[in-house]
């Protein structure tokens, strides 16, 4: 049975006022994880041979970031419910910035593993619980709307990050990138504790292991965060092809690249209008969900049967707007059907069902593009796509705050 919040959870669940939620600073600390994870990698691709590094050595780096957010992620969601949110968005991204400067300063391998692991460590703090204050500043009526805007911010950061990184190692080199990152993360703390209301922590009952396992296992956490892994999977996989294919269809390397800017930026635009549309009821978390994921697997399907620049671009478009589409809805069902008292803890397990998504996309495509060619690799990737969709089709109910508004007022007349 879906979570309904007690009567004083109707008066705790949000922080609510007449004036909107300043979240924009919110919105600049989803921009700076994204900002760092692509821009650090793009850039030590390009370095890689000044550098002087082995492709496994390159590899283990640039998968760091991911490795430190695949074990910490659900941790920091957890302690964001104990200590409050911005407590942990703050020290998160001053220690993003703390871990820029040693990237910077340190010199050679050393400096770019530690300011790799580190930034990642730090994102894993201030990236989960940056979704839990949305969700916890936001009521049922706008969460939509707001984390639409989250998402769009992350986008860009995804889309602008390696073409500002480009510049910036051009201009000065790594370290120019890092202290970049550094300034950024110190700019994002200093107005997230200027401007962000604080988040009251909630009382929360012991949880056991077993409570917890029921926890992952409902249908209210497990099939949007299958909705979630499922579009970063197709993503990575389309941002790792795409250049790659745009290259052997004749685009060369600057458009090739463009192709992906195709991507994150039809992503960027589509996910304030959708998540505003699931508020005002004309997109539902059922037709958003499905219709998404099958965008997105309509887009990898049509490169995966024809490699040609303008099948390139139908499949950036297609799937650009399936992540715009899917992602906001996702997390406000996420959002509706959590109890607020432990909004971080979920936040940073679905986090992690996004990281393991984000791993294991490119995992399944390249192996199977291995041992065949790379059209089969996203054939597969459509098809398993498409089948999260069904699976979300059949496993996603309304939540309860979501409903309509009248019947939320008779619930809070109903309490007080």
């Amino acid at each position: 049975m879906p979570w309904h919040p007690p009567c004083d959870g109707l008066r705790e669940s949000a922080v609510t006022s007449d004036s909107p939620p300043r979240l924009a600073p919110l919105y600049l600390a989803g921009f700076t994880t994204a900002f760092g994870a692509h821009g650090i990698a793009a850039a030590l691709g390009a370095e890689t041979e000044d550098i002087g590094w082995t492709l496994l050595a390159f590899g283990l780096t640039l998968a760091l970031y991911d490795l430190a957010e695949v074990l910490l992620k659900p941790l920091f969601g957890a302690l964001s419910d104990r200590i409050g949110v911005r407590p942990v968005i703050i020290g998160g991204l001053l220690a993003f910035a703390a871990f820029s400067v040693v990237g910077a300063v340190v010199p050679g391998m050393l400096g770019l593993v530690i300011g790799r692991f580190g930034q990642g460590a730090a994102a894993s703090a201030f990236s989960p619980s940056s979704s839990a204050a949305v969700a916890r500043l936001t009521d049922a009526n706008t969460r939509g709307r707001y984390f639409g805007r989250y998402g769009s911010w992350k986008s860009l950061g995804y889309a602008l990050g390696p073409l500002i990184g480009a510049v910036l190692v051009v201009w000065g080199g790594m370290p120019a990138l890092f202290w970049a990152l550094a300034v950024l993360g110190v700019v994002a703390a200093a107005w997230v504790a200027l401007a962000v209301p604080a988040v009251p922590v909630l009382p929360r009952k012991r949880v056991t292991l077993v409570d917890l396992g029921r926890e992952l296992i409902a249908p209210g956490f497990l099939v949007p965060t299958l909705v979630l892994a499922a579009t970063t999977g197709a993503l990575a996989v389309a941002v790792g092809f795409l250049p790659l294919l745009g290259r052997e269809a004749g685009l060369g390397t600057v458009g090739s690249m463009a192709i992906v800017t195709v991507l994150a930026i039809a992503s960027s635009v589509a996910q304030p209008f959708v998540g505003a549309a699931h508020d005002r009821g004309r997109v539902s978390t059922r037709l958003g969900t499905v219709g998404g994921l099958f965008l997105i697997a309509a887009g990898i399907a049509v490169t995966a049967a024809l490699v040609h620049p303008v099948a390139l671009i139908a499949t950036a478009l297609l799937v650009g707007i399936g992540v715009g589409v899917a992602t906001p809805i996702a997390f406000a069902h996420l959002a509706s059907t959590t109890p607020p008292e432990r909004m971080g803890r979920t936040m940073g397990s679905a986090e992690l069902g996004r990281e393991l998504g984000d791993a294991g996309g490119p995992l399944v495509a390249g192996a199977v593009a291995t041992a065949t060619v790379p059209g089969v690799g996203l054939a597969v990737i459509a098809a398993l796509t498409a089948g999260a969709g069904v699976l979300a089709g059949a496993g996603l109910r309304p939540a309860r705050d979501s409903a309509d508004p009248s019947e939320l007022a008779i619930d809070k007349l109903t309490c007080f």
